[in-house]
């Protein structure tokens, strides 16, 4: 099977071509240290033998400027998708979505905290958001969402209005793992998994933490396909914004889950990206 990632970022040292206008306002220091563009990206896939790849806009670079992600996609379409970000809050927001769609979109984020927003922000449950949700469902493209375990109970009423609607939780919402099995502090993380509508993305955020405390990769990540099962699990790496090559990066996520079998494997390392993304067969 086909190893995808479906989250690396990209950055572009043009800061001319494409300009800079992080979300929070200041830049993040991963993409200012190791900006990596799309060609750059290739040479670590083809080294690390991931074939294909959704890039994720970098918010903390661009903003809600997917140009670069675009332009990436249009350059090399056999290898690449894109998954954007808009502001769905704006009155255009379905105009814009369009926009992009046009231009290879095959996945939106919401980028509800991070690096340069600390906080987990409420503003994706706003009313005003609503036809964004509603035109995401119609168009059947699913919606990563950047966000900690705290935005779970408006996650959860944004689920209930959009029943039709496919979310992505990114680095698997930072769930807490510290406390080991029955890992009661990620209940509610846990208990997402009556949404048939949610999947879930593993990334070096989750797989090469500072400590497991009294976790291990089996135990946790074993409950994590006990749970949710293993077509709703996709692995991104998080390429350059988590240390090391593409090849690190992919080795230490396959060693986390060599106690699956070859099957579940299959379905997080490539067969779940193929069902959530637009991503070309050949």
């Amino acid at each position: 099977m086909s190893v995808i990632d479906i989250h690396p970022h990209i950055v572009s040292p043009d800061t001319k071509r494409y300009p800079l206008a992080p979300l929070g306002g200041t830049q993040s220091t991963w993409s200012s240290e190791r900006p990596t563009t799309y060609q750059m990206l290739l040479k670590e896939m083809d080294a690390a033998g991931v074939d294909k790849a959704a890039i994720v806009h970098s918010s903390t670079a661009y903003g809600y400027d997917n140009s670069y992600v675009a332009d990436a996609v249009a350059a090399v379409s056999s290898r690449f998708t894109g998954v954007y970000s808009i502001d769905v809050r704006a009155p255009d927001a379905v105009r814009t979505f369009d926009y992009w769609l046009s231009r290879g979109c095959s996945g939106m984020r919401l980028f509800t905290t991070g690096s340069t927003l600390p906080d987990q922000a409420t503003w994706f449950a706003d009313p005003k958001t609503y036809p964004f949700w509603e035109h995401a469902a119609a168009k059947n493209i699913p919606v990563c969402m950047q966000m900690k375990q705290q935005g779970i109970p408006l996650l959860r009423q944004i689920m209930d209005r959009f029943p039709k609607v496919t979310i992505i939780l990114d680095h698997l919402a930072r769930a807490p793992f510290a406390d080991g099995p029955p890992y009661r502090a990620a209940a509610d993380f846990f208990e997402l998994a009556r949404y048939k509508q949610l999947y879930v993305k593993v990334t070096p955020i989750n797989v090469t933490p500072k400590s497991w405390g009294k976790a291990m990769p089996e135990t946790f990540f074993g409950k994590l396909v006990d749970t949710f099962g293993a077509s709703r699990i996709g692995w991104g790496s998080n390429f350059p914004n988590s240390a090391g090559t593409l090849t690190e990066i992919l080795t230490a996520a396959r060693d986390a889950f060599s106690f699956a079998n070859q099957s579940d494997q299959d379905w997080i390392f490539g067969k779940t990206a193929l069902t959530l993304y637009r991503i070309p067969a050949k």
